[in-house]
Formats: structure tokens, C-alpha cells, sequence
């Protein structure tokens, strides 16, 4: 692999600092199983990229019916086209269900005894990668969502809608697709400004909560050798300069910002405290070195999205950079 570990010394710790070949890590043998495993839920995150991008949403149709209640053709032309993007949504949503899974099954990998965090992420960099991979596609998918505000009034109007009919006795044959079950979980989860990112916190703290024989340094280490690693080769000219791509050095910010915002949720001090393993200072530096256009959603995501930014033990100058 050619990969030594080397070490920075830094004026306050030491910060890991390997390259991780984000674009062509293969699995090794003893990854190859649960790489397998991971790629089968991976492969299809492009499709969903896809299907919410081209969402366009039934925002004419409903308007129409709700201001013409007793026009029964123009609500059976919303409820039309309301029904096939709920079934899309669904899709959507069971596939946050799958990388849940996919998630916890890295997890699981990185951070066993009797290696360091460290020594999984440099040694086992498939898996390393494919971690990152769940990062940057929940990042995009929710960068994605929040700019589409009928996502959530399509579904609003199909749940007042379905309720409407049940009383009216009316057949509802969608209701064999989405139940009324999935459809409150399915509520909750497009009611988060940032759904998958709350999937994927989710995700991590169970994990630990249900680990009870892991330290919860052997998944929070992990996370903030996964941002370290990142910030030193965005910054470090020899790391960067060896990605063939500049669309890699976004995945790299995507990422780091992702293991920075799961940190944040599931270490008790959180990422931002003098005590954090991640130099949030120097993460954030990084960003703002680059071209506004391509930081501004990550920038808000740390604003937005993490849980103790605003506590009294941030520091000030650390605050006042994310204004």
C-alpha cells in the first residue's frame, strides 16, 4: 500500500495524516465480504440522486383542487398525480433504511479491537471509502431535498387526502404500498430539514447504545481520524495534487464535514469543545479557502446541523468563523 502512518506534531496534539485513496481503493480479501455487502446498497445511490433531482412535484395540480374543493375532476387529477411521488418517496425513504444497515456493517468493521481506528482506516481502505461514500451521497440527497419544497407538500396533501377518503369509504388501492404505518414513519423522516444526515445520526448512536462492550472512543476515533485525514490532504499540496479529479476534493470536504456533523451528535462534549479530537478551527479554515460556490451548503451544514455549536463551551472565534 506504500502508506506509512506518519504523525504531525501539532502545537496542541497529534493529528493522523496517511493519504486515503478515496478514488481507487479495492478490497481486500478479508474486506471483500462486507465491501460486497455495502456496494450492493451503494450501487443504487446514484439512481436515487437521480429520482430526487428530477422531481418536480405536484404543486399546480394540488393548488387547483384546493382552491375548486367541489370540482371533483381536478381532485381526482391532483390525487393522480400525488400518488405515483408518494410511491417515489418511498423509495427514497426505504433506501435510507438500507444504508442505516450499510452504515452500522462499516462501523462494526472499523472500529473492532484489537486495532486503533487509525490502523482500520489506513489498513482497510475499501471500506474506509465506502464509509465516505455514504457520507457524500447523504450530504448531496439532502442538499438536494432542501431545495425542494414539494417534496414535503406533496406528501402533506396526500396524507390530508387519504384521511378525507378513508371516511368517505373511498377505495384506496396506494394504501397496499404505503400503509398507514410506513406512512407516519415516512412523515417524520421528510419532516428533518436534513433526513438521511438524521438517518446516518441516528445510526451511529444506536450503534454505540447497542455496542455496550465497545468504547465509544473506538467510534468516535474513528470518525475524527476519517475528518483529520481529510483536512490534511485538502490542505497538504503533495495529497491533493495526487487526485486525478477536482470533483474528489469536494467528495474529501463532503466527507469531512459528514464524520465532523456524526461526531457532533454522538460524542457527549461534541465536536466544537477545546477537549474535540478534531481541530474544528482548522476544518473550517479549509473550507472557507475554497470558492464560496462549492462550501456555502457545507458551511451551512455544520451551522445548521450539528448539535453543540451553539453550546457555551464553543469557543468564540470558533462561533464567529461559521457567521
Amino acid at each position: 500500500m506504500g502508506n506509512l502512518l506518519k504523525v504531525l506534531t501539532r502545537e496542541i496534539e497529534n493529528y493522523p495524516h496517511f493519504f486515503l485513496d478515496f478514488e481507487n481503493a479495492q478490497p481486500t480479501e478479508g474486506e471483500r465480504e462486507v465491501w460486497n455487502q455495502v456496494n450492493s446498497v451503494l450501487q443504487d445511490s446514484e439512481s436515487i440522486l437521480m429520482g430526487l433531482q428530477a422531481y418536480k412535484g405536484a404543486g399546480q395540480e394540488i393548488r387547483d383542487a384546493i382552491q375548486n374543493p367541489n370540482d371533483f375532476m381536478l381532485q381526482e387529477r391532483a390525487w393522480n398525480s400525488v400518488c405515483p411521488l408518494v410511491i417515489k418517496l418511498k423509495k427514497f425513504y426505504s433506501f435510507s433504511l438500507r444504508l442505516e444497515e450499510a452504515l452500522q456493517c462499516l462501523l462494526e468493521c472499523l472500529t473492532c479491537p484489537p486495532l486503533t481506528p487509525t490502523q482500520h482506516l489506513e489498513r482497510e481502505q475499501a471500506l474506509a471509502k465506502q464509509f465516505a461514500e455514504i457520507l457524500h451521497f447523504t450530504l448531496r440527497f439532502d442538499e438536494l431535498k432542501m431545495r425542494i419544497p414539494a417534496v414535503q407538500n406533496d406528501f402533506s396533501y396526500y396524507r390530508r387526502t387519504i384521511s378525507r377518503n378513508r371516511i368517505n369509504n373511498m377505495n384506496l388501492d396506494i394504501e397496499n404500498e404505503v400503509n398507514n404505518e410506513m406512512a407516519n414513519r415516512m412523515s417524520l423522516f421528510y419532516a428533518e430539514a436534513t433526513p438521511m444526515l438524521k438517518t446516518l445520526s441516528n445510526a451511529t448512536t444506536n450503534f454505540v447504545t447497542e455496542n455496550k462492550t465497545l468504547p465509544l472512543e473506538n467510534t468516535t476515533d474513528c470518525l475524527s481520524t476519517m475528518a483529520s485525514v481529510c483536512k490534511v490532504m485538502l490542505e497538504t499540496p503533495e495529497y491533493s495534487s495526487r487526485f486525478s479529479s477536482d470533483d474528489t476534493l469536494l467528495f474529501c470536504m463532503r466527507v469531512m464535514v459528514g464524520v465532523i456533523i456524526l461526531y457532533d451528535h454522538v460524542h457527549p462534549n461534541g465536536a466544537f469543545n477545546k477537549s474535540s479530537k478534531i481541530d474544528m478551527k482548522g476544518c473550517i479554515k479549509v473550507l472557507k479557502d475554497q470558492p464560496a460556490d462549492n462550501v456555502e451548503g457545507l458551511l451551512n451544514a455544520l451551522k445548521f446541523t450539528t448539535k453543540h455549536l451553539n453550546d457555551e463551551s464553543t469557543p468564540k472565534n470558533i462561533r464567529t468563523m461559521l457567521q
